[in-house]
């Protein structure tokens, strides 16, 4: 049986030096202080790491100084692409680094059919444990519930990231699965529903900064305490919003981490940061959610 990879996963900022380098040591402390707010671990090079811009270089040693950061939690490297190739030779450098499985979207621009899905993610598991990642938004093609269970069936595919905003077909997903394949909301929105439909978990960003508030809601909802997780979830939802619509995923999120005391960074283009205005409406939305926002910048990890 392969490793609980765990319910709640941040999939995790990158961050820069003033100079525009891979910070590691800010990734590590990051890490640290990510799992000791409540998640499981976390997705290193995922979209909200900045994964387009950063090299495959930069993403294995990523891999390596958080696997050193967090001992004993999951790591799971980012390594999917549009070419099959380049992908499983990512995935092998990222294993050899420790990491525990891996994050491997549906390939996006090249618009692939659902065989050559199929085929992609075969080839990308017989490497390690792989999660499979289902945003039509990115990709602009979306990965059927009937290829999802196909895939399903494959040893080293162990569940989706799935965030097609299709509940409909999420439902499918998990209805149909086999045991030992988990389901994760790929939108922090849509944990509770996905959740209540079946699924096993949120790969997440807002965990960033509310880490503990969505462990809470998930163990709610796991222990039946349906009013403890609806109040968490309607709670959460503005800061949600304000995170995912007030520019593309990382941008209001690093501008927050960065307002919030920890040195995430600048950019690297082609994002930009929040204007003042945007950044001063997303942080009243943050003010606002009060006891909810559990991060600390200033905790000491040991």
């Amino acid at each position: 049986m392969s490793k609980d990879l765990g319910r709640l996963l941040t999939a995790m900022l990158t961050p820069f030096t003033a100079d525009g380098a891979v910070d590691y040591q800010a990734s590590e402390r990051l890490a640290a202080l990510l799992v000791a707010d409540g998640s499981d671990g976390v997705i290193v090079s995922g979209t909200t790491g900045e994964s387009p811009t950063l090299s495959d270089d930069e993403k294995v040693e990523l891999v390596k100084a958080i696997r050193k950061a967090i001992p004993g939690k999951t790591v799971i490297a980012g390594t999917g692409s549009n070419d099959t190739h380049h992908s499983v030779k990512l995935s092998e450098r990222a294993m050899n680094a420790g990491a525990d499985a891996l994050l491997a979207v549906v390939p996006y621009y090249n618009k692939p059919p659902q065989e050559g899905m199929y085929q992609h993610f075969k080839a990308i598991s017989e490497v390690g444990p792989t999660i499979m990642y289902n945003i039509q938004g990115r990709t602009a093609i979306n990965m059927t519930a009937a290829t999802t269970l196909r895939c399903a069936d494959l040893p080293g595919i162990v569940g989706v990231k799935e965030a097609s905003g299709d509940l409909d077909q999420i439902g499918l997903v998990c209805a149909g699965k086999p045991v030992g394949f988990n389901v994760w909301s790929g939108d922090d929105s849509w944990t509770l529903p996905v959740m209540a439909a079946g699924g096993y978990g949120v790969i997440c960003v807002v965990s960033h900064i509310a880490g503990r508030s969505m462990r809470k809601m998930i163990e709610a909802h796991l222990k039946g305490e349906n009013d403890v997780a609806r109040k968490i979830h309607i709670g959460l939802l503005p800061v949600i919003k304000a995170l995912m619509t007030t520019a593309a995923n990382p941008v209001p999120l690093k501008s927050v981490l960065n307002a919030m005391g920890f040195p995430a960074g600048p950019f690297r283009l082609p994002l930009v940061p929040l204007t003042k205005e945007q950044l001063e409406a997303v942080m009243l939305t943050v003010r606002e959610a009060g006891e909810l926002i559990t991060f600390k910048a200033g905790v000491k990890v040991a």
